[in-house]
């Protein structure tokens, strides 16, 4: 994955233009939970936030140019990782902040939205993942920090551990439609963290021979 990748709109603007950023985005948003990408309109959203729909065909160019820059804002605005000193707590609250935006209406509608439309638009998907890559990256020190204090074993990958806490979220975002709240936030943290202790997501690696290390 590209870390360096400029998405159109994804350069933070100052003064007036970030002001219309900031309303474009929040219509954007909000016509994209209510009725999903394939009604997401460049035209309508440049009504909606007040601003010429030049301007907005200029800077995003397409709907998935938009949405591309609407999920860099989303990462930029999520809050820091813990650094809480322990593995079970700082997983604790990661796997809270994500229950607390799923269980939330218009984001558990915007998140459908977006990973339904990353399925078919290429574009969507990179943006996605590349969403998905800036908030791992954050979180990983609390994983790589948990390596160092004992709590995992060395080589253990941070990547796995994060999605193991998250991957029941979504599970009952998108699957089950079960309740997601804090006693399955928690519940997740705790199975994550047991499991990286036991080793579950320790990096192997196979030498020239076919040995597995």
């Amino acid at each position: 994955m590209d870390h360096d990748i400029a998405w159109p709109g994804s350069v933070r603007p100052g003064g007036r233009t970030a002001r219309v950023r900031e309303s474009v985005l929040e219509v954007a948003g909000d016509l994209l939970a209510d009725r999903g990408f394939a009604h997401l309109d460049l035209t309508e959203v440049a009504t909606g936030a007040g601003v010429g729909k030049t301007t907005v065909y200029r800077r995003w160019r397409t709907p998935a140019g938009l949405v591309a820059d609407l999920l860099v804002d989303m990462a930029e605005q999520s809050l820091p990782r813990a650094d809480t000193g322990s593995l079970l707590d700082d997983l604790t609250a990661n796997a809270r902040l994500v229950a607390k935006t799923l269980a939330d209406g218009r984001q558990s509608n915007l998140f459908r939205a977006v990973i339904a439309a990353a399925t078919c638009d290429d574009a969507t998907a990179a943006a996605l993942h590349t969403f998905y890559d800036t908030r791992l990256n954050e979180w990983a020190p609390c994983v790589e920090e948990a390596v160092i204090r004992g709590e995992a074993p060395v080589g253990t990958d941070p990547r796995a551990v994060l999605s193991a806490v998250s991957a029941p979220l979504y599970y009952r975002l998108l699957a089950s439609g079960d309740p997601i709240d804090d006693d399955i936030a928690d519940r997740s943290a705790r199975a994550a963290t047991i499991a990286t202790a036991a080793g579950t997501f320790v990096i192997t690696r196979t030498d020239v021979s076919g040995v597995t290390t």
